[in-house]
């Protein structure tokens, strides 16, 4: 396929490319930032900023998928807001390009602890990351409404760790998915693995879902 992935620069954007690359898709890898990506047979960069619709739609029109992992950084003060403003750009200029089939990558704390409570709206949650998580939640009500798309939403795990693919994760959908232990974990190579089984055989189309062991 032809895939075009917004934020390929970040940890989980660089993952995707290798895992994309690995599987002999083509790939652009579209960031404001793209010293982190060498040169690679099947890879085109593109610089372009999320924030500009019309940049967004240039950037990926004539591709068959998106897959957006982009975050406006944990140490930005206005991550919740530039989270959804970056959101909107992005569906503004799919729908400008006419590309279709979108997954977004978003956080796990929308996920629901108990039924009817997001984890990010526990008193516990930890403050340095509870803007982000609030912007990554707003960033899925955002994506739920939209009915031109053929969206997927990808919550990780809870704990996203460093770590290789090694295909043995489970899926999940509202709630996190769980280890033996209780633990909600899953390596940032699975999270990469699950995004392009997605992407190559849908099974979420309009849904959210989440991975773990």
């Amino acid at each position: 396929m032809k895939i075009a992935l917004i934020g390929a620069s970040g940890r989980v954007g660089l993952k995707v490319v290798d895992e994309a690359l690995a599987r002999g898709h083509s790939v652009t890898a579209i960031a404001r930032n793209l010293d982190k990506l060498p040169d690679r047979p099947k890879l085109t960069k593109h610089r372009a900023d999320i924030y500009d619709a019309d940049a967004v739609a240039k950037a990926v029109a004539g591709h068959e998928a998106v897959i957006s992992t982009f975050n406006p950084g944990w140490t930005n003060p206005a991550i919740r807001s530039d989270t959804t403003r970056g959101t909107r750009s992005l569906i503004a200029g799919l729908k400008k390009a006419g590309v279709r089939r979108a997954l977004f990558v978003g956080g796990a704390g929308s996920l629901m602890t108990v039924p009817g409570k997001r984890d990010v709206d526990s008193p516990d949650f930890p403050a340095q990351w509870k803007e982000g998580a609030l912007g990554a939640a707003d960033a899925l009500e955002i994506v739920r409404g939209e009915k031109d798309l053929d969206w997927t939403f990808l919550s990780p795990a809870v704990v996203l760790t460093p770590g290789p693919k090694t295909g043995e994760y489970r899926l999940g959908r509202d709630a996190p998915v769980r280890d033996a232990e209780g633990k909600s974990v899953v390596s940032d190579g699975d999270l990469a693995s699950a995004i392009l089984d997605e992407i190559e055989t849908p099974k979420h189309i309009r849904q959210r879902f989440t991975v773990g062991y």
